[in-house]
């Protein structure tokens, strides 16, 4: 499998992703539109990872770039790839099904919980996890949604945190990826994201969190996301 990541930011990376693809010995490559590289074609890979970032599709004008990712992801969906995106890579899927990005009705950064919803305790990525388990939050927005789109997960600040646009499409409000060194760099570089609000951790306790707790529930994730493509392509093969 090769597994193409987009990046919005340095110190936003795919994390524990990027530990579970060397150890199945996936090829990775890495896109940073934001420094000016040129988006790869979609036939050049097999998985899309769309990460987040300090931008938002709300203030598109200002990142013109993420209009170009928007039409990497209308092709990747378009030849049925299995796409996931995080924060703001969950946002632009969204946008690139025409569902337009909105505001979160409460702003998140800290660890804090989500619960699946009915929908999300069955869902093939999913069903395997505790009906309720902490990650990272780190936004402002939410992804918009579909008519078809499915609310996988929510939050007490949040209501969309895990959505499934189609089948192996998946927007992530929340963060299950990043490790504990990987927030250590986001409060070094966003230090206003911190400031005290209902649902915003300081530093210090933040950085207190069972990241390995969370990291296993990505893997979870990326094992049963990888199992089900295996399971799906096999099927379509039997069926010719």
């Amino acid at each position: 499998m090769k597994i193409q990541y987009i990046l919005h930011a340095d110190f936003e990376t795919p994390g524990i992703i990027q530990h579970w693809a060397k150890q199945n010995q996936f090829k990775e490559n890495i896109c940073r539109p934001f420094l000016g590289e040129i988006l790869p074609n979609p036939t050049d890979f097999d998985l899309l990872i769309v990460m987040g970032g300090p931008q938002s599709p709300l203030e598109i004008e200002e990142s013109p770039y993420l209009s170009d990712e928007i039409s990497l992801i209308k092709n990747a969906l378009n030849l049925g790839m299995p796409i996931l995106g995080f924060c703001l890579g969950a946002q632009l899927i969204g946008e690139a099904l025409g569902a337009r990005t909105q505001r979160s009705p409460n702003k998140e950064v800290g660890i804090f919980p989500i619960q699946l919803t009915e929908e999300g305790a069955k869902d093939i990525l999913l069903e395997s996890l505790p009906h309720t388990f902490p990650v990272v939050h780190w936004h402002n927005d939410m992804p918009g949604l579909t008519d078809n789109a499915k609310i996988l997960a929510f939050s007490e600040g949040c209501p969309r945190q895990i959505i499934r646009y189609l089948p192996f499409v998946y927007g992530f409000q929340c963060h299950p990826e990043p490790t504990k060194q990987n927030v250590e760099s986001m409060i070094e570089f966003c230090p206003n994201d911190l400031v005290p609000g209902k649902f915003v951790q300081p530093a210090s306790e933040l950085l207190l969190s069972d990241f390995d707790s969370i990291n296993k529930t990505m893997v979870t994730i990326m094992n049963n996301l990888l199992n089900a493509w295996k399971l799906n392509i096999l099927d379509l093969v039997n069926k010719k």
